[in-house]
């Protein structure tokens, strides 16, 4: 095999990703990469669902619990951090996997990200005040009027990434959407994608399953401990915000698991989303044996 060739698995939270990722891992005798940005943080185990003990011992992983909450860590970093791992494995392995339901975190690495002026750091200070005064939705209000184009394609509902947006529109007077120009970055692989797909009442419902799965594991006693840090960005999350509104009493239990289970299904969602608008990806039913998968990769290796 003369081509190097990186072979991403990718689509909706709990759909079985991680399972697919160590076969093909262990099949091409390689490593895993996480593009999961919710996994990278050591703090955050139970709700952000990070490998087990015997999935990470299955085959060798990165990018998995390799940072803390305290630790600034943006996608432009894991860009960098994710080819340099790359360059590192792709001296001894002919295939690599890479892993992730965090399309952005994906796409930075098969595709490289645009370019942004310096903003003035005041912007963003200003930004995070008017979020802790004003809540989420002022700044989403505000992100309609300034970049419509960017609104209803982006995850709207993640502040760090909302006050990214905002301070590009404030800071420059264009719309961020403006200094998206798609040019795909040279890579020194080949690339081959494949995303897994099931109805979305199966979809739905493995959420539902693992959610109560993640309580019974103790995500209120994890929350529980981060509790002095949920100003974070890290903890902006799924699973982690409605269970702080229970413990400060504004939610019973009963409704926080009920809304971490609706904001999960709504994340999936945004996802399914996010992965479609790629015509490069390869479908897969989610419960496809894995004979037949491999099948399938090995026959677009030779089609390279």
């Amino acid at each position: 095999m003369k081509k190097k060739i990186l072979i991403s698995v990718v689509g909706p939270t709990g759909i079985g990703k991680t399972s697919l990722a160590i076969k093909l891992a262990q099949h091409f005798k390689t490593e895993v990469l996480s593009a999961d940005s919710r996994q990278f943080y050591k703090e955050m185990s139970i709700g952000t669902a990070v490998p087990t003990l015997d999935e990470l011992n299955a085959v060798p992983h990165h990018f998995i619990q390799h940072k803390s909450i305290l630790d600034d860590y943006s996608v432009g970093d894991f860009e960098r951090d994710a080819m340099d791992q790359l360059e590192l494995l792709f001296k001894k392995k002919d295939v690599v996997l890479l892993v992730g339901g965090s399309g952005l975190y994906i796409d930075a690495v098969l595709k490289g990200l645009d370019e942004f002026p310096n903003i003035d750091p005041r912007v963003r200070q200003d930004l995070n005040k008017k979020l802790e005064a004003e809540g989420l939705e002022a700044l989403q209000k505000q992100l309609k009027e300034l970049d419509k184009v960017q609104y209803k394609k982006m995850d709207v509902d993640n502040p760090h990434r909302l006050i990214r947006a905002l301070e590009v529109c404030i800071g420059t007077g264009k719309p961020y959407s403006s200094f998206l120009s798609n040019t795909k970055k040279s890579r020194p692989f080949a690339s081959i994608i494949f995303g897994l797909m099931a109805d979305r009442e199966i979809v739905y419902d493995r959420i539902n399953q693992r959610v109560d799965q993640m309580i019974e594991n103790g995500l209120l006693e994890e929350v529980n401990t981060l509790k002095e840090y949920r100003g974070l960005n890290a903890l902006q999350t799924v699973g982690y915000k409605e269970l702080f509104n229970y413990i400060d009493g504004g939610y019973t239990l009963d409704f926080a698991i009920s809304e971490i289970k609706k904001n999960t299904r709504r994340f999936a969602k945004r996802q399914g989303t996010w992965f479609r608008k790629n015509e490069h990806i390869h479908w897969i039913n989610y419960n496809s044996p894995t004979n037949n998968v491999i099948a399938k990769v090995e026959q677009q290796i030779k089609d390279l």
